[in-house]
């Protein structure tokens, strides 16, 4: 059981009682595995490391969501242990993310398949050090996927029924999400230089399936499920979680331009080096003068000297597609805010309301 408190719904006992969970099941779930060999410590500790921080937003979410069914401020031990499940769905996707835009950092520490990737090339082993890395984060990925369906099966929370078809849902579009946005990264130039409404439409429906659906409503509808909500509060917290998850990514968006590398936990300007299509850069490239949009298109997806980011950083500030972004995560922000009435259970209804504002003004 964990005690939450309305007017700060990420203080230090939430995320401190799914760290503890995640800690608890990795280690019993690395254990049954010991038979495989030493190879499986590996796997389990880079699973401890790259589960060992984070927002923890995601597990919030999905106890806010129980208590908005439920009411009250506490979540069983049961409940918390599906919301934990979330998070190393996160952490599966985020480790697959990085072998995929080929991120050098993923939470202040070496990415998973850097860090095997360096650890092969030190044991002197057999074949391409970088496939070695790759291939043992994919399926590092594959483990923290498995391993969270499990947490959930077994968490024996009472309603566990009838969150399964959200739990298996999110699951599968998170992944849908992510093949969405591969396809839209990979957008030809022309397309993005000249049918820029084409490319923004995709991108924002990789926005809603990749981080709308998967970062908040399904979380807190697999919470309201779990706390025997109504259908139409289900329906309630979806409308509330479409503008509020395309108003954190956005925020993620103009943090991977221009956040702080110490905050952040990733170097400024990152987004532009893995070459990432984001509705931020997408509306640059569409307003700025066309040498202008030529430059940065240019400049996506390569190193770039502390220079070239500055440059890449001003054509998107000058072309106001900064600004225009600023206002549309506030629009969206105050959007889910206005969703959110009696329907919804106190503390609870005053907890959403403060997430609104962390998810949505936050600086990493």
């Amino acid at each position: 059981m964990v005690t939450l408190d309305a007017s700060e719904p990420l203080a230090a006992a939430l995320p401190a009682a799914v760290g503890a969970t995640i800690t608890d099941f990795l280690d019993d779930a690395v254990a049954r595995l010991s038979e495989v060999g030493p190879a499986i410590d590996e796997l389990g500790a880079l699973a401890r490391a790259f589960t060992a921080g984070g927002k923890r937003l995601r597990p919030a979410f999905c106890c806010w969501g129980y208590l908005a069914a439920a009411g009250g401020n506490e979540a069983p031990e049961s409940v918390l242990k599906v919301a934990a499940s979330l998070d190393l769905l996160h952490v599966s996707a985020l480790i697959h993310d990085d072998v995929l835009d080929g991120s050098a950092t993923r939470r202040g520490l070496p990415a998973a398949h850097v860090q095997l990737a360096a650890r092969h090339a030190a044991n002197h082993g057999r074949g391409d050090a970088d496939a070695f890395g790759r291939s043992g984060a994919i399926l590092l990925g594959d483990l923290l996927l498995a391993w969270a369906v499990e947490l959930a099966d077994a968490s024996g929370a009472e309603r566990l029924a009838q969150a399964q078809p959200l739990l298996a849902a999110v699951r599968a579009e998170v992944a849908a999400g992510q093949y969405l946005d591969v396809t839209a990264q990979g957008r030809a130039l022309a397309d993005v230089l000249d049918a820029p409404e084409s490319v923004d439409e995709q991108i924002r429906r990789v926005v809603e399936f990749k981080t709308a659906r998967y970062t908040v409503i399904r979380p807190l509808q697999i919470g309201a499920a779990l706390g025997g909500g109504s259908p139409e509060l289900l329906d309630l917290l979806g409308r509330f979680g479409s503008p509020l998850g395309r108003a954190f990514q956005f925020r993620d968006d103009v943090l991977g331009v221009f956040g702080d590398a110490e905050l952040t936990g990733k170097p400024a300007g990152d987004d532009l080096r893995e070459g990432k299509l984001t509705v931020l850069v997408a509306n640059a490239i569409a307003r700025a003068p066309r040498d202008q949009a030529e430059q940065l298109a240019g400049l996506l997806g390569r190193p770039l000297s502390p220079d070239e980011v500055a440059q890449a950083q001003a054509i998107i500030v000058d072309s106001g597609a900064l600004a225009a972004t600023e206002a549309e995560i506030a629009d969206a922000a105050a959007h889910a805010s206005a969703v959110l009435d009696a329907r919804i259970a106190e503390p609870a209804r005053t907890a959403l309301h403060r997430l609104v504002v962390l998810a949505t003004q936050r600086q990493a």
